[in-house]
């Protein structure tokens, strides 16, 4: 069995195409490598260069290949539905490219989701009519990724979206075909979202593609699901805390792993925000030999 340790744009802030407090793509390619790392996400697209003759060399010069990328848009928004299209066929054309493998879909924060992150049972739901075209747009994509682009793609669930709580996650698997999409499974956000993320696995783990290692600090998390803290707030706050300082088992992940016999990529992934005062590479190098010590 082989597991191949990556890193993703995220760790390093980045989270949107651009922004003044970014620092560049080289820098970034350059610390995922210093750190240990033999792969990277591509980031939001439009963040690395789209075009690969300028991307891969620079990915091989530093001994660097693309795992996947994420679409982190609106599809909860059917007015967001053309930006969607755009940055997933973007995506997809890159990873193609690069020869990468997954491409992540991830709904993006939504004002009517963001005061309920971590407190499921608040939360405002869909009706059936808005359900159905928020399944169905997510199933386009995957569709277009998994047939027109070979790419392997999964669903992602995330901290104040409306594919944030297990229930969702669950009735969208249950809807869209597996051999159209399967989890990119995010350990930090499912404990963000109030659920044992080792439970999920054990029920899922065949349809698990891809893993995100996150791990929450508990201390932070409480704190700010109880005062509805904005997510960007939280990162900047240290929710996502160094791997094996908070409260997600890896140890235990990893035998579940394991006893799977999981192949592939699991990227490490520590949101963070680029604008506060940071230590992404010292944190990149931390993860890297945090994993190595439980036989990553």
């Amino acid at each position: 069995m082989t597991i191949k340790i990556g890193n993703a744009p995220c760790s390093w802030g980045i989270e949107f195409p651009s922004h003044p407090a970014y620092p560049t793509w080289q820098s970034v390619l350059d610390q995922c490598a210093g750190a240990g790392y033999t792969g990277i996400e591509l980031g939001p697209i439009g963040y690395m260069p789209e075009d690969p003759n300028v991307l891969a060399p620079a990915l091989a010069e530093r001994g660097l290949e693309i795992i996947g990328g994420v679409v982190f848009r609106a599809f909860h928004d059917p007015a967001m539905w053309d930006d969607v299209m755009d940055a997933s066929a973007r995506t997809c054309k890159a990873l193609k490219a690069h020869g990468a493998e997954h491409l992540v879909l991830i709904d993006s924060i939504s004002p009517r989701r963001a005061p309920t992150a971590g407190r499921a049972s608040e939360a405002e739901q869909m009706d059936k009519a808005e359900w159905t075209a928020y399944r169905d747009r997510i199933a386009t994509i995957a569709k277009m990724g998994s047939e027109e682009y070979g790419l392997t793609v999964g669903i992602h669930a995330h901290a104040a979206g409306f594919m944030d709580f297990e229930p969702e996650l669950e009735r969208l698997l249950n809807e869209v075909d597996e051999s159209l999409l399967k989890i990119c499974f995010d350990t930090g956000h499912h404990s963000y979202a109030g659920f044992d993320p080792v439970a999920f696995m054990d029920r899922y783990i065949s349809r698990i593609s891809y893993m995100h290692f996150k791990d929450i600090d508990p201390v932070v998390k409480a704190d700010v699901v109880a005062n509805r803290t904005d997510f960007y707030t939280a990162c900047g706050q240290g929710i996502f805390c160094n791997l094996g300082q908070g409260d997600v088992d890896f140890p235990v992940v990893r035998q579940r792993l394991l006893d799977a016999g999981f192949e592939g990529w699991c990227t490490v992934e520590q949101d963070c925000d680029p604008s506060m005062p940071g230590t992404p590479l010292e944190d990149a190098q931390a993860n890297r030999e945090y994993l190595q010590s439980i036989g990553f």
